[in-house]
């Protein structure tokens, strides 16, 4: 029997390729429209929901709390598994890596706390749960993440600008692979705890790692520069999101790696996109170099 997922946030990075991901395997995709749509009727009959909504960082404080009760409430009414995707606020820089499932939530900073509260209303809240948690995103388009809107940025001009130290280890995941590993959690949900915490293990990757893998795919020299942070301090006192991407700047000086144990054991046969393939699907297809296709892998070097 064909099974029912409700997308939330499906114009949204994770949102969009969850959506692709469930649509592929065969899943009936209901896509929600906040503006439009009643949850509680958009939900009836749903076996899963995606929660992807994510407001703008200023937001959190005021909008996170509330998004997440109503689809708890809506959840705990229909019985349907909400998914989470989860992400590394929670452990804050002093946790030792690599993180998993058993890491401390060590986060003092407003906005991790944000997540820490959301993620123990879920585990409180006796609805069946799925949190996935990555490092950032590689996607397959111009999403508005770091990696896109930052360090590619000047690509063309052969300019790869890192946020923070290009010599210390930090966790990616690439949206395309996480999304098909959502879609069979999803399959399997029924044999997972009520709660399940797993961390996508996806990619340790350094600064210096990723500007290599840029060479090999684009075919022409890149260079490595630190991102100036100056603009966001003077932007700050005017522009709110400045003050949220500065207070998580430290990710990006603090060396990490997550714990993928406990992914490895839910789903044993699970193989992740080559590094090098999803990085040149990452980027615009005009930059690579003529003889490497987004779709086929590339010699590896990293």
């Amino acid at each position: 029997m064909t099974q029912t997922v409700l997308v939330l946030g499906a114009s949204g990075r994770f949102g969009r390729n969850a959506a692709e991901a469930f649509g592929r395997a065969g899943w009936t995709v209901r896509q929600f429209d906040r503006k439009r749509d009643d949850l509680d009727a958009a939900a009836r009959g749903a076996d899963v929901i995606v929660n992807a909504w994510n407001p703008p960082y200023p937001d959190w404080a005021a909008t996170v709390p509330g998004l997440h009760a109503r689809v708890i409430k809506t959840a705990q009414a229909t019985g349907a598994t909400v998914i989470i995707p989860g992400n590394v606020y929670v452990f804050g820089a002093d946790t030792p890596a690599p993180w998993g499932p058993d890491s401390p939530h060590a986060a003092t900073n407003p906005l991790g706390r944000i997540r820490i509260d959301m993620e123990a209303a879920y585990r409180a809240s006796g609805v069946r749960t799925i949190l996935l948690r990555a490092g950032d995103f590689l996607d397959t388009c111009a999403s508005g993440n770091w990696f896109d809107q930052v360090m590619i940025k000047r690509l063309d001009k052969g300019r790869f600008t890192y946020p923070g130290n290009p010599d210390i280890p930090h966790a990616w995941a690439y949206l395309p692979d996480l999304a098909r590993a959502t879609v069979t959690l999803s399959e399997r949900r029924e044999t997972l705890p009520v709660f399940c915490d797993l961390t996508y293990p996806g990619y340790t990757m350094t600064g210096r790692q990723i500007a290599t893998g840029l060479e090999q795919v684009t075919g022409r020299r890149v260079a490595l520069k630190r991102m100036n942070w100056l603009p966001l301090h003077l932007a700050r006192p005017v522009w709110s999101l400045a003050g949220s991407l500065l207070e998580m700047r430290y990710l990006w000086n603090t060396p990490h790696s997550l714990d993928g144990a406990a992914f490895a054991k839910v789903l044993p046969e699970f193989v992740q996109t080559p590094f090098e393939q999803a990085l040149a699907s990452a980027i615009p297809a005009r930059l690579l170099a003529a003889q490497v296709h987004p779709d086929q892998a590339v010699a590896a070097g990293l």
